[in-house]
C-alpha cells in the first residue's frame, strides 16, 4: 500500500512539474500512475524460481493497487457529464449483488447478468465503464451457501485466467499500442507530455515506491518481505514503471479531443522500455549475488561445520 501510494504520487508530481507551462499536456497527468500488471509479472517470470514468492506477491499487489488508482482517476476525471438516473440504477444493482454475494448466492448467471447491467448503466451514467469491473469484483461471493467448502470467487478467477491471458489482454494491447514513428525527431523527446511520461515512469515510479517503502519500514508500519533483499525490491520498483497498456488507454482518453496536438505514446513506449530494462538488469544482479546476511549465515555455518 505504501509503495503504491508513493508510486502514484511522485510520477504524477513529476509529470505536472514538467508540463507546468503546457496546459494542453497537463491533461495526461494520470498516464505515469499506472503499472501494467501482465508485463511487470512477465519480466519477473524471466527469472523463474530465483525470484522469491514474496517479491512476486509484493509486485502483483502493488500493481493491482496502482491500477485501482488509475481506474478511479479515469472514472472521476476522464468521464463525460453525469446522468444521475443511470448512476442511481448502477448503484442499486451493485447493492443488490453485494447483498446476494454476502448471503452466499453463487449462481454465475445471477452475477453475470448483474455485472452486465452495472457496466451498461455505468456507461450511460457518464462515468467510464471500467469502474464497473471494480464494483462487480467486490460483489462476487467468497462462500457458497450450498457448498461450504467451495470458493466461487476463486473458481471464477481460475476459469477467467485463460480467456483473459490469451484473448482479452492481447486484444486490449493491440487496440491501444499502435504507434507510428514517422516524422519523429529527437526534439520530440523534450516535449512536455513525452518527457513528463518518460521521467514519471522510469524515474518517478521506482523512486516513489522505494521512498514510501523505506518510510513505512522506518516508522515501523511494515518490514521487508521475507527473503527479499533491498536490491530485489529496487528491481521490482523499477519494473513497476512499465505502464504500457493502461497508460496508453489513459493517454487516449486524456487527449481524445486534442486533434493530434499531444501524443503521449512515444513517451509511454520509451519510459516503459527503460523501466523494464533497468529493472531486469537490477534483478539479474540481485538474484545472482547472495545478500550480505545470507553470505554471513553461510560463513557461520561453514565455521560451525569445520569446528564441530
Amino acid at each position: 500500500m505504501a509503495g503504491a501510494i508513493g508510486g502514484v504520487a511522485l510520477p504524477v508530481a513529476i509529470y505536472l512539474g514538467v508540463t507546468a507551462g503546457d496546459p494542453a499536456a497537463r491533461a495526461g497527468w494520470a498516464i505515469p500512475a499506472a503499472t501494467d500488471i501482465a508485463f511487470a509479472l512477465g519480466v519477473l517470470a524471466l527469472f523463474g524460481s530465483r525470484i522469491p514468492a514474496a517479491l512476486t506477491v509484493f509486485l502483483a499487489t502493488l500493481a493491482v493497487i496502482d491500477d485501482l488508482f488509475a481506474i478511479l482517476a479515469i472514472a472521476l476525471f476522464y468521464s463525460d457529464g453525469l446522468t444521475f438516473g443511470a448512476l442511481a440504477g448502477a448503484v442499486a444493482v451493485f447493492v443488490a449483488l453485494l447483498v446476494a454475494g454476502r448471503r452466499g448466492v453463487a449462481s454465475r448467471w445471477v452475477h453475470l447478468v448483474g455485472f452486465a447491467l452495472i457496466w451498461f448503466l455505468m456507461l450511460k451514467s457518464g462515468l467510464h465503464a471500467t469502474m464497473a469491473g471494480v464494483l462487480a469484483a467486490f460483489t462476487f461471493p467468497l462462500h457458497d451457501s450450498e457448498r461450504a467448502a467451495s470458493c466461487p470467487a476463486r473458481t471464477l478467477e481460475r476459469d477467467l485466467a485463460r480467456p483473459v491471458a490469451f484473448f482479452i489482454l492481447p486484444l486490449f494491447a493491440l487496440a491501444n499500442a499502435g504507434i507510428s514513428l514517422d516524422g519523429v525527431r529527437m526534439g520530440d523527446l523534450l516535449e512536455g507530455a513525452t518527457l513528463g511520461t518518460i521521467l514519471g515512469l522510469a524515474l518517478g515510479k521506482p523512486v516513489g515506491i522505494l521512498a514510501a517503502c523505506a518510510l513505512a519500514v522506518r516508522l515501523g508500519w511494515a518490514r521487508l518481505p521475507s527473503g527479499v533483499s533491498r536490491s530485489m525490491l529496487a528491481g521490482a520498483a523499477m519494473i513497476c514503471g512499465i505502464g504500457f497498456t493502461m497508460s496508453l488507454f489513459i493517454g487516449a482518453l486524456a487527449f481524445r479531443g486534442a486533434a493530434g496536438a499531444v501524443d503521449p505514446r512515444l513517451g509511454i513506449l520509451l519510459g516503459s522500455a527503460l523501466a523494464a530494462g533497468a529493472g531486469a538488469l537490477t534483478l539479474r544482479r540481485a538474484v545472482a549475488v547472495p545478500s550480505t546476511a545470507t553470505a554471513r549465515r553461510g560463513s557461520r555455518s561453514a565455521v560451525v561445520d569445520a569446528t564441530g
